[in-house]
Formats: structure tokens, C-alpha cells, sequence
């Protein structure tokens, strides 16, 4: 949730820039030169030093991607009306995307990245496994990742090393660091409600 909320005060803050930006076309205010560029050139290198301590972790953590961001923006206000209008329309497309994401993360959706095709097929491919159903990926945090399936295996073996050494294949091949993993014979009286939509 602060990913969107990280969104959301983004995009008001850089409404609010390109407000001002062009207010400042319409009527330039007499400043004191001196003044207003030294406290602009500090804002500028603090603000920017602050978004390079961001910069690395930009593409893995919706948080630390929302933070750079706002330390972008905060640059730009430091700068003349067309610099900030500029920067206010570069952070606006980054913010739209990490809004997209944020959503998507309070929606349980699939995270970006993860190849369920690939996910179903490898699990399809387990020896023994038959079918495969009740499959959901979603993310648990903005750098962790969930699965819950179910494999029917007709000799119905769930021997806890296989299983662990399917966790770890499925963390390596496509980044899932929490796997729940149901094995079922597929011989039950009263089957899994879901089994209809078995996919191999």
C-alpha cells in the first residue's frame, strides 16, 4: 500500500510542479538572483544525491522506486519553469507505471515478469504428474513472490526432498520465493471442485 500511496502523491505532486511551472511563464516574479540560485543549486545536489542513493534499487522494489521519484521531482522544483516541466513530465510516466504496479500488487495480480506459461509447463513435466490445477502466482511484498498449486500424481508420493527440490527450481527459474505445493492422487470420492480445469 505505500507503493500506491507513493503513486498517488507523486502524481498530485507533479501536477502541482507543472502548475506552478506555468504560472511562473505567465508571471515571472523578481527575485534576488544570488539568492535563488545557490538555494536552487543545493536543492538540485541534494535532491539529486538523494535519488542516486536510489537509483540501484529502482527496478526491484516499488518503495525504494517510489523514493526515487520523489527525490527526481523535488529536483526539478529547485530548477527554471521549462527544466520543471520537463522533469514533471519524465516523473509522470515513471509514476504511471509504478502506479500500475502498485495496483496490481494490492490486487493480488500476477507480478510482472513471471512466466506462468513457463511456470505450468514446468510443473506439467514433473515425473509423475499428470495434471496440474489450482495454480496461483501473486506477489507477497513488492520483492517476494507466491505459488499455490495443486499436482496430481497418480502413486500419489509427496516426499518432503522432491518437493523441496521443486521449491528451489521454482525459485531459480522464475524468482518464486514462497511455494505451496498440494499433491493429490486424483482417485478422491469427492475430487477437488477445481480438477475440471486440470491443465498438463
Amino acid at each position: 500500500m505505500a507503493a500506491l500511496l507513493n503513486a498517488v502523491l507523486l502524481l498530485i505532486a507533479v501536477g502541482a510542479i507543472a502548475w506552478e511551472a506555468i504560472g511562473r511563464f505567465a508571471q515571472p516574479a523578481a527575485v534576488s538572483a544570488p539568492t535563488v540560485v545557490a538555494v536552487a543549486a543545493a536543492g538540485v545536489v541534494v535532491n539529486a544525491v538523494t535519488a542516486l542513493l536510489f537509483w540501484s534499487g529502482r527496478n526491484t522494489d516499488l518503495n525504494i522506486r517510489g523514493a526515487f521519484l520523489h527525490m527526481a521531482a523535488d529536483a526539478g522544483v529547485s530548477l527554471d519553469p521549462a527544466i520543471s516541466l520537463l522533469i514533471a513530465a519524465v516523473v509522470a510516466a515513471g509514476t504511471l507505471g509504478l502506479l500500475r504496479r502498485s495496483v496490481d500488487l494490492a490486487l493480488d495480480a500476477l507480478p510482472e515478469g513471471v512466466d506462468l506459461p513457463g511456470v505450468r509447463s514446468f510443473l506439467g513435466a514433473l515425473p509423475g504428474v499428470i495434471a496440474i490445477h489450482d495454480l496461483h502466482v501473486w506477489a507477497m511484498s513488492t520483492t517476494e513472490t507466491a505459488l499455490t498449486v495443486h499436482l496430481v500424481k497418480l502413486d500419489g508420493d509427496i516426499d518432503d526432498d522432491p518437493l523441496a527440490r521443486v521449491a528451489q527450481e521454482l525459485h531459480d527459474q522464475f524468482s518464486i520465493e514462497h511455494s505451496t505445493i498440494q499433491v493429490e492422487t486424483g482417485r478422491a470420492t469427492r475430487p477437488c471442485r477445481r480438477s475440471a480445469d486440470d491443465i498438463v
